[in-house]
């Protein structure tokens, strides 16, 4: 069964970089690959963890999480706000710590692609944190940056420039080629 990642923006605009980046990134996987775009960014509740009970969550909470169950690999790319994640991928990202079921974000491989023209270490800095707290496993080697410029993106919405699109596949590569990936909770052997 081909690996699937799943690919999360933390922007909301329409045109963002990094959505592109994650378009691209679906649109060029081999078929080894199972690249699955999430669009719930902007559908997502206030995190309160009040609200955070199993038989109670939100429609796009629990779709959230169904996605994250049913990935093998997270691929993330968000911008950078005033030094930091913007509000609303946090917001995404609080509501995966409590998940504590299994195949929960917990030790599953994860990595992002910093699409900004700047370093933007702020975020990156707080999403590495996030993902601690969230014991998810960073793959090192399939965290890059990748500056993308508006002009580098087609009127379909998917990078153009070819250098930018090969660092692309590599880097979902590199995440899915994770030893360490767990196994999806429909595959006979999961506990």
């Amino acid at each position: 069964m081909a690996p699937r990642v799943l690919l999360i923006s933390g922007s909301l605009r329409a045109e963002s970089g990094c959505s592109a980046v994650l378009r691209t990134a679906a649109a060029v996987s081999s078929p080894e690959i199972e690249p699955v775009l999430y669009n719930g960014l902007g559908a997502l509740p206030h995190f309160n963890p009040d609200d955070d009970d199993g038989g109670r969550l939100h429609p796009a909470v629990s779709a959230l999480r169904d996605a994250i169950h049913a990935a093998d690999a997270l691929l993330f790319s968000a911008p950078e706000y005033a030094g930091a994640l913007p509000g609303s991928f946090k917001n995404l990202l609080d509501w995966t710590i409590g998940d504590d079921q299994p195949h929960s974000i917990y030790e599953k491989p994860v990595a992002w692609i910093n699409a900004s023209p700047r370093p933007a270490s702020g975020a990156l800095d707080e999403l590495r944190t996030v993902l601690g707290y969230a014991h998810a496993h960073i793959v090192e080697a399939a965290c890059v940056h990748i500056p993308i410029l508006k002009e580098m993106v087609g009127s379909d919405g998917l990078i153009t420039d070819v250098a930018s699109v090969t660092a692309i596949t590599r880097a979902v590569a590199d995440l899915v080629r994770e030893p360490s990936r767990p196994l999806r909770s429909g595959d006979a052997t999961a506990g």
